[in-house]
């Protein structure tokens, strides 16, 4: 029998959680509920998820400290979940990391839908075959970058969006296209994820010029690979 895909569901609300649980194990993936902050850590490293929906209000260790430790512990994709609207909130919880965040109340079939596309790997033009520049290496089998001989620690959807603009070096992609290409789905017309990861993407890869996401203003964001035009 395969083994179903596990999601841990962190959130104070019970009714919530169960709720989710709920939809996740008809659409076939296995759950664990947590309902705080501080057991979180130690629910993520024994039962070893996929994806983690993840509340921003917990007790004991809010949802941004439990997505720091998340990250030290493991490459799991990360869905926020927060009642707080304010751009800033939501953009926190992508400079720490988080894959996507979804703002409450929100629709099931929804968050299922986004479920999938933050667990979708390795498909369409992301690419099944590695890239190789000299200094850059990104494997998407055993989903590491080396860059110029030092790891680079990833969240998964910094390494699809690295690994989409350099399977297409030079090539000019609009923020739009990013988000339909590497998240796979409707992001409601939020295009500030692409401009957080970029961000992320450029402080981890400082060291050395020669390889860079560059800005064509008023359009978007393409790979430079060095290379004369």
């Amino acid at each position: 029998m395969k083994n179903k895909t596990r999601v841990l569901i962190v959130d104070d609300d019970k009714r919530i959680a169960e709720l989710l649980s709920l939809y996740l194990n008809k659409e076939g993936y296995e759950t664990r509920e947590v309902y705080n902050g501080t057991e979180a850590a130690s629910a993520f490293l024994e039962f070893e998820p996929a994806l983690v929906l993840l509340d921003v209000m917990l007790p004991g260790m809010d949802g941004y400290g439990v997505l720091s430790e998340l990250r030290k512990a493991g490459k799991a994709a990360v869905i926020m979940l927060t009642a707080k609207g304010d751009t800033f909130d939501k953009v926190l919880g992508l400079e720490l990391g988080a894959d996507d965040y979804v703002t409450k109340p929100f629709e099931p079939k929804e968050l299922m839908a986004r479920v999938k596309a933050v667990l979708r790997r390795g498909r369409d033009d992301n690419g099944s075959g590695g890239v190789e520049f000299d200094g850059l290496s990104i494997n998407p089998t055993t989903h590491t970058v080396i860059y110029h001989g030092e790891k680079l620690d990833m969240p998964p959807k910094e390494f699809e969006l690295l690994l989409f603009l350099a399977s297409k070096p030079n090539q000019v992609f609009t923020r739009e296209q990013l988000l339909d290409r590497v998240w796979g789905y409707d992001f409601m017309g939020d295009t500030r994820t692409v401009d957080v990861h970029v961000k992320r993407l450029r402080e981890k890869m400082s060291k050395g010029d020669m390889f860079c996401i560059k800005t064509v203003w008023s359009v978007g964001y393409k790979f430079d690979d060095g290379r004369m035009q």
